[in-house]
C-alpha cells in the first residue's frame, strides 16, 4: 500500500518534463529518472504491481520524492546523465565508462577547426551541445562542410610558418574540400567570416541555412534527380526541428550558485542550483515562513546563508535575480540574457512548481491553513481591508430576451458553501439590460441581509466588465454600504480586474491561486445561473404542451408542473389526484385527454 504522504506528493506533481528523485528513509537518494510527464510516470510506479521484483523492493523503500522541472524531454534526458554520474543511486544502471554526450568543438586555433568531443576543456574553445542525436549532429557536420569548406588537417597554420612557406597543399583542396589557407589562398579575414556564420547556425540561426538547402533540393528535384533531392528533404526535416543546445548544460558556466525566489502572502520559495562544469549537479527548494512580512531582498539572503552551510558550497559566483547582501568574498551576478539567464528562469520555475505541490499537499493535510493561504494572498493581490471569508459573486442570464434570471454564489473560507446559493427573476426590467438586471438584483440581494441583520460579505465579485460594476455600485449607493463591502468586476475576455473608481484594470498572474480562485466564483455563478435559465426555459416549454390541452389554461398548466414536476408524471396520474389539483372538473378533461392506451 502506498504511504499517504507518498500518494499526497504523487498527486502534486506537474504534468510537465523533468527528473525524479526516489529517497528513502535515510534521505539517501535511490533511483534518479527522467520524464516526458512527471506525474503519469511516477504514478506507474504506484498505480501498479510491478512484475519486476527489483522494482518492487525499490518502491516499498521510497519515503520521500523530489523532482526538477526542465523545458523539454532532452533537457530531462541531459539533467538525469549528469545527476547519475554525480549521486551514483543504488537502482540506477551503473555508467562503467565515464562517455558524456558528444558536443561540436570550434577549436580554439588561428585558423579555427570545427570537430566533435566528449570532453570539454577550458582553453578558450567553444562548444556547443551536447547533442543527444548524434544522427542530427552529423547532418550539421555534413552541412557546415558543404556550406563552408574549412580546413580539417593538424598543421600549425601561424602566420609566421604560412610566411615561411613551408606547406603543400592537401587533396582537401584539390577536391574542394578546402579553401588552403596554409598557403595564403584564404585570407584570415574571409576565414573568419565563415567561422561566424557556422557559430551563428550552431547557435540556432538556421533560417540561412533552411534557405540554402531547399534551394538545394528544388535544384535536384529540377534535374530529376530524386534520391539526391530526397537526401536533401531529409536534411531539411532534420534541421526544422533541431534544438541547438540544452538550457540546463552550459561549458561555459562552472562553479557557480544559481538562486531564485517566489514568494506569496506568507510564505517565501528558494530555489538553489548548483553547476559545476557546466551541468546542473544538484537542486534544493528552502521554504521560508514570514513572521513580519519579510521583503524577498530580506529572505533571500537568509536564504543564501542557511543553503550555502548546509550544502557546504565552494562557489565563488552567486547568480540572483537581483542584487542583495551576501557573504564576504562571493561575485553576484545579475544576468539579463544568455545561458546564466536562462539557469534562473529554470530555478524560478522550479521555485514556483515546489510551492504549487506544497500548496497541493497542504489541501489535503490542513485544509483550513491551505484556505487561510489562499485567502491570505487573494487579500494582498486586491489590496482589500479586510480578510475576504465570506465573498458573493453575480451573474445575469438571458436569451434573447427570455426569462431573464440572476444567481448570486456564495464562497466560505474559499469553498463554495452552496447552502447559500441564492437565484433571482428579473421582476422590474423590461428586455435583455444587464445593467439595470444587475442594479436590482444586488439590491434585493443586500437589502434583505441589512433588514435580516446578517453579515454582509467581505468582498463581492460582479461578473462583467466597468458597466456591471458601474451599476452594483449604484445598488451599493442606494443601500449606504459603498466603501462597507470591497466590489470588483471581471470582464471575461482577459480576464481583467476592475476597482470602483478607476477605469484602468489589473491583470493578475495567470498562474496567480488568487484569479484561479476570481475565476472559479465566476464559473460558478455562470453554471449556475445557466441551469436555473434553462430549467424555467424547460418548464415553460412542457407548460406549453399542457395549455394545448382543450380547456387547460396557463396558469392550471404551472400549477400542475409545480404539484407534479413533469408532464410524464401528470399524464400517469389517478383521475383523483388531478382533482385534488385543479378541481374535478378540469381533472377530467386533462385524464381524458392524457389518458393512455394501457388505462384504457
Amino acid at each position: 500500500m502506498t504511504p499517504p504522504l507518498i500518494a499526497i506528493q504523487v498527486q502534486s506533481l506537474p504534468e510537465s518534463p523533468g527528473v525524479y528523485q526516489y529517497y528513502d528513509e535515510q534521505d539517501n537518494i535511490l533511483y534518479i529518472g527522467k520524464a516526458i510527464n512527471l506525474k503519469k510516470r511516477v504514478s506507474s510506479y504506484f498505480n501498479k504491481t510491478q512484475d519486476n521484483a527489483k522494482t518492487r523492493v525499490l518502491v516499498s523503500k521510497i519515503r520521500r520524492i523530489a523532482h526538477i522541472v526542465v523545458p523539454t524531454e532532452t533537457d530531462a534526458l541531459l539533467l538525469e546523465n549528469n545527476l547519475i554520474k554525480k549521486y551514483r543511486p543504488r537502482y540506477n544502471v551503473l555508467l562503467k565508462d565515464d562517455k558524456t554526450f558528444p558536443w561540436i568543438c570550434l577549436k580554439k586555433e588561428d585558423y579555427p577547426r570545427v570537430m566533435t568531443t566528449r570532453k570539454v576543456i577550458r582553453d578558450g574553445s567553444q562548444y556547443f551541445g551536447p547533442y543527444t542525436n548524434t544522427k542530427m549532429m552529423y547532418v550539421l557536420l555534413d552541412l557546415i562542410k558543404s556550406l563552408y569548406p574549412l580546413r580539417s588537417c593538424t598543421l600549425d597554420l601561424s602566420p609566421q610558418k604560412i610566411a615561411l612557406g613551408k606547406y603543400t597543399p592537401c587533396l582537401e583542396y584539390h577536391i574542394g574540400n578546402c579553401k588552403a589557407p596554409c598557403i595564403s589562398k584564404q585570407t584570415p579575414e574571409d576565414y573568419a567570416q565563415d567561422i561566424q556564420a557556422i557559430t551563428a547556425l550552431l547557435k540556432g540561426h538556421l533560417k540561412e541555412a533552411l534557405t540554402h538547402m531547399k534551394a538545394k533540393m528544388k535544384q535536384a528535384a529540377d534535374a530529376l534527380a530524386f534520391e539526391e533531392a530526397q537526401k536533401y528533404k531529409e536534411r531539411l526535416d532534420l534541421l526544422s526541428g533541431y534544438q541547438s543546445r540544452a538550457t540546463v548544460v552550459s561549458p561555459t558556466i562552472t562553479h557557480v550558485d544559481v538562486y531564485s525566489i517566489f514568494s506569496d502572502q506568507t510564505h517565501g520559495y528558494v530555489n538553489y542550483m548548483e553547476i559545476a562544469h557546466g551541468a546542473i549537479i544538484r537542486t534544493h527548494t528552502l521554504e521560508l515562513k514570514k513572521r513580519m512580512d519579510e521583503s524577498d531582498e530580506t529572505l533571500l539572503e537568509i536564504a543564501i546563508v542557511a543553503i550555502r552551510e548546509r550544502f557546504q558550497s565552494v562557489a565563488k559566483t552567486l547568480v540572483l535575480p537581483f542584487k542583495v547582501l551576501v557573504p564576504a568574498g562571493l561575485r553576484v551576478e545579475v544576468p539579463q540574457l544568455g545561458d546564466k539567464k536562462k539557469l534562473l528562469e529554470l530555478s524560478l520555475r522550479n521555485a514556483k512548481h515546489f510551492r504549487q505541490d506544497q500548496l497541493a499537499q497542504l489541501k489535503v493535510i490542513d485544509p483550513q491553513s491551505h484556505s487561510d493561504r489562499i485567502l491570505a494572498q487573494l487579500q494582498k493581490d486586491l489590496r482589500l481591508a479586510h480578510l475576504p471569508v465570506h465573498i458573493e459573486c453575480f451573474d445575469n442570464s438571458n436569451i434573447q430576451g427570455t426569462n431573464p434570471v440572476a444567481a448570486c454564489v456564495v464562497f466560505q473560507n474559499a469553498k463554495p458553501a452552496k447552502s447559500q446559493y441564492r437565484h433571482f427573476h428579473i421582476k422590474t426590467v423590461e428586455g435583455p439590460d444587464d445593467f439595470a438586471s444587475m442594479r436590482e438584483v444586488v439590491t434585493r440581494r443586500y437589502r434583505r441581509m441589512i433588514d435580516e441583520g446578517t453579515p454582509l460579505p467581505q468582498l463581492v465579485v460582479i461578473d462583467g466588465g466597468k458597466g456591471q460594476l458601474s451599476a452594483a455600485l449604484d445598488a451599493f449607493d442606494a443601500l449606504g454600504i459603498r466603501g462597507k463591502v470591497a466590489i470588483i468586476g471581471i470582464a471575461k475576455r482577459l480576464e481583467e480586474i476592475y476597482f470602483p473608481g478607476d477605469s484602468v484594470p489589473i491583470y493578475l498572474d495567470k498562474r496567480s491561486t488568487s484569479l484561479k480562485l476570481i475565476q472559479q466564483l465566476r464559473n460558478e455563478a455562470h453554471r449556475f445561473g445557466i441551469t436555473f435559465h434553462r430549467q424555467l426555459r424547460s418548464n415553460a416549454a412542457l407548460g406549453n404542451r399542457l395549455e394545448t390541452l382543450s380547456g387547460i389554461g396557463a396558469k392550471t398548466a404551472e400549477k400542475l408542473l409545480t404539484e407534479f414536476k413533469s408532464v410524464k408524471r401528470v399524464e400517469e396520474a389517478s383521475l383523483q389526484a388531478l382533482a385534488d389539483c385543479v378541481g374535478m372538473a378540469k381533472a377530467q378533461l386533462i385524464y381524458e385527454q392524457l389518458k393512455t392506451p394501457a388505462d384504457a
